[in-house]
Parts: C-alpha cells; structure tokens; sequence
C-alpha cells in the first residue's frame, strides 16, 4: 500500500502523514506524527532564551509555561517555590525566567532558627542540635541551685521556643554541726567551769564555706555555771536560706549535800557550802563547848571529811592543881573577865556584880566567862558560877596574873590568852561590850549570831 508523504523542509525535518486511511483510526505513524508535531513547535521557539533547570536544596519547585511542560525553564516559566517542614524561604516565594537566561531572584530554603537564649546565672544548657526547629535544650544549674521553670524547651516552626527561660535559684538550706554534749566537772571550791570549743562554719553546696554565724548563748572561753546551757548556732547562705544546730554544755558540781549547824552552836562554809572542797567550821553559843571535829570539808567521793559535832554546855574542871592548867582548859574557846576583890563586901565589887548580872545575856553572846576572887590570904575563895576553886589555885591566879589582892581590880583576857584591859574600878557593860567587839574574830561571831538568830531579848 502506499502511503502518501508530506515533507515540509523546515530544519529539514520530514513528516509523514496518512490522510486517506480506512479501518480503525491508527496508523503506525501517529507517534511519528506527533513527534514531528513536537519537533515542529520545539524548532518554532528554539531561538526563546531558557534559564537553567531550578533545583532548591530542602524545598520544591512547581512551574508553569506559556507553552506546556514541554518548555520548562524558557522565558516566561513561572515557578512557585516552597520549602520542606523546618525551613523557611529566603527570596520571595515566586521566580520567573527572564530574557538574561536567570531567574528573576535568588530563593533558598534555611533551616529555622530560634532565638538565641541567655543562660541563666549559675546554670547552663545541652542542645540536641543548637538553636535551630525541633531541636530540645534541657537546663541545669550548678550544684547547690535547682531549676525553677521548665526544665526544657524545643525550637517550634514559628521560631520561637516552647517555652521561657528557667532560673536557677538556690533552694537547698546550708548545713552545719555543732560540737557535741559537754559535760565537765568544777574545779574544788569552783561552782563554774570555763568552757571552750571552735566556732562551727556553715557549708553551703552553692556558696562554700560559711563564717557569719549567730551565736545564741554564751560565746567560748565563758565561766558556766552548775547545769545544763544551750548553745544555738544559726547560719543564712546568700540566698537567705538559713540552717542551725545546738549542742548542750553540762556543767557538774561535785556536792556533798547541805550540813545544819549543832544545837547551840554555828556553823561558817566556804564556796556554796556543800561543794566538792567546801570547808564547814563550827562553833559553840556562849557556855558550850565543841565536841567533835572543828571543821569538815567536801571531798571527792562526795563525803564529808568529818561528821558534824555537837556543841555541849561547857564542863570546866575546878579541880586541877595549877593557874596554867585552868586557863588552857578556855584558850580559843571563851574570853575571861576576871574580878578581884580584898572582901565580898567591897562596894566596886558588889557594883560590878550588879552590872554584869544585868547583862550576862550580852556576856554569853561573846563567849566571856566571869572569874571570881574574893578574900585575901590565906582566906581565899574563887568562882565560876556555882563552881569554887581552891585557895591555892586562887592564889596562883593571882600571882600569874600579877592581880593586886588589896583593891579592886578586873582583867579582860582574850581567846588566845591575852590580858587585853585591865580596870581599877568598876565599868559599864556596854563599855565592856565595846572593847571586846573589837576583838579578833568578833566579827566573824557577830555575822555568825545574826546568821542563826542569836540574840539578847
């Protein structure tokens, strides 16, 4: 069969085609038509400028052409430009190919980025993949500081976290320790212990060492008392945060327990009285005389040294043969007046009797015991009280204390012995009293007496 043939020489370029076919539509050179047909308009706009394909890295690309698809990137494409999830355009979201053979404008797609965050003080930040869209920061503080707020965040399409910035605050309390429970022991005759320990420092895991501590009681190197003391130490960080600690200071006295004076007699302690190395002294109420220990002292085993005595009415013994022996029997005990008269019926001597009848309270209160000596030799007779002395110890007397036995005479004698005043007439009881409240001691009595309500009523 033949087929006719059609040749249009442009670019030299034959087509054929199949005008009287019959039967079913195709022939074996529709495609060969339509290639030429192609052929024919590609060589009708050869000599239109065409601009380079366009690819954009992380984004697509859609364009349109006056003449079809066929003739993408010839002058006049248009191509619509976008960007894949992350990224955003830079350049405008539309190109056009110009007659230059380029592109209208230059478009990229850059991955999204956040802003970048100031870390916050005393902390710091790990990133997935920096600042850049989907990427996570999780916060942290340094040791000793929490993280108040979110603690991560992530870079969002809009490019903004998710979230604000968190702080970092110092929210753990400071520690510190106290010295452990003290307890010490006075010294003998001590009733205070001096104490001393370190100062504590306060530790901090964000601000370090602490020194500005509050101190509640007394300071070191203090004098405490018998009993228990609180100490109390405070310590603040800088963030206000504040932690304490106390201790106790326990201070004994060794005791021996309260003493009571004898019956009819006084008692002078040193120190508290009952305390380890606290002495007791005792001593008798006029006419009575000591029996027992004359002091006792707390010791270490918390028992006294010696019991209490007792005080019982004095016994003077008239019967010793000589002046000396008499007269110890009173050495540190009593004090002596001693009255001496040539007849009972000496007017001095009654008068004297008198005054010191009238005031015998005021005589036992300062332990004076009056000495009689009537007569001259060899009729002589001597007293105390009710009790006689012989003539010979009268005698002795007499001559020992070189007394006159022809006139009236008295001598005021001392604890210890000492011939003190002597009177050649008769005087008054608080002339007397006077004198004698002057004595050695007597001030000490005197306190003593007041102390256990001794007095003349």
């Amino acid at each position: 069969m033949d087929i006719p043939i059609k040749c249009i020489f442009l670019s030299t370029v034959c087509i054929f085609t199949a005008e009287a076919y019959g039967g079913s539509g195709y022939t074996p050179l529709e495609d060969d038509e339509d290639a030429f047909a192609n052929e024919a308009r590609y060589a009708k706009y050869e000599d239109i400028p065409r601009c380079a394909p366009l690819k954009i890295k992380n984004g697509y690309v859609h364009c349109r052409t006056p003449q079809g698809g066929y003739y993408k990137n010839v002058q006049g494409t248009m191509c619509d430009i976008s960007c894949q999830k992350g990224y955003e355009i830079h350049g405008t979201g539309r190109v056009h190919c110009l007659s230059s053979k380029r592109w209208s404008q230059t478009v990229t797609c850059r991955e999204i980025r956040c802003p970048k965050f100031s870390l916050p003080l005393h902390g710091s930040a790990k990133c997935s993949d920096g600042a850049y869209f989907n990427s996570r920061c999780e916060f942290y503080c340094t040791p000793g500081y929490q993280v108040r707020g979110q603690k991560s965040v992530v870079c969002m399409h809009n490019k903004k976290w998710s979230g604000k910035e968190p702080s970092c605050l110092d929210l753990d309390p400071p520690k510190i320790k106290c010295p452990s429970l003290k307890v010490k022991t006075a010294e003998p005759e001590k009733l205070t212990v001096r104490v001393n320990w370190d100062t504590p420092e306060g530790k901090d895991s964000a601000d370090g060492i602490l020194t500005n501590v509050i101190l509640k009681g007394l300071p070191p190197r203090s004098e405490f008392s018998e009993g228990q003391h609180k100490i109390r130490y405070t310590v603040f960080d800088g963030a206000g945060n504040k932690a304490s600690c106390q201790f106790t200071i326990k201070v004994e006295v060794r005791r021996c327990g309260k003493l009571s004076p004898p019956d009819n007699g006084s008692m002078k302690c040193s120190s508290d009285g009952d305390n380890y190395g606290a002495t007791c002294e005792f001593s008798c109420m006029g006419g009575y005389e000591l029996r027992g220990s004359k002091a006792t002292v707390c010791q270490f085993n918390n028992i006294w040294s010696a019991a209490v005595p007792s005080c019982a009415p004095m016994h003077v013994n008239v019967g010793v043969t000589t002046a000396t022996a008499l007269l110890d029997q009173f050495y540190e005990k009593r004090r002596l007046l001693i009255i001496s008269t040539p007849s009972g019926a000496n007017h001095y001597y009654r008068f004297q009797l008198g005054i010191i009848q009238q005031a015998i309270c005021g005589f036992d209160l300062r332990h004076v015991t009056v000495i009689e000596l009537v007569g001259v030799y060899p009729v002589l007779i001597g007293r105390i009280r009710e009790r006689f002395l012989s003539p010979p110890l009268v005698l002795q007397l007499r001559l020992l204390l070189r007394i006159s036995q022809s006139s009236f005479n008295m001598v005021l004698i001392d604890k210890y012995g000492m011939d003190k005043e002597r009177y050649p007439f008769p005087v008054t009881a608080a002339e007397l009293f006077t004198l004698i409240d002057t004595f050695s001691l007597r001030k000490e009595e005197i306190k003593l007496q007041v102390e256990n309500g001794q007095s003349c009523n």
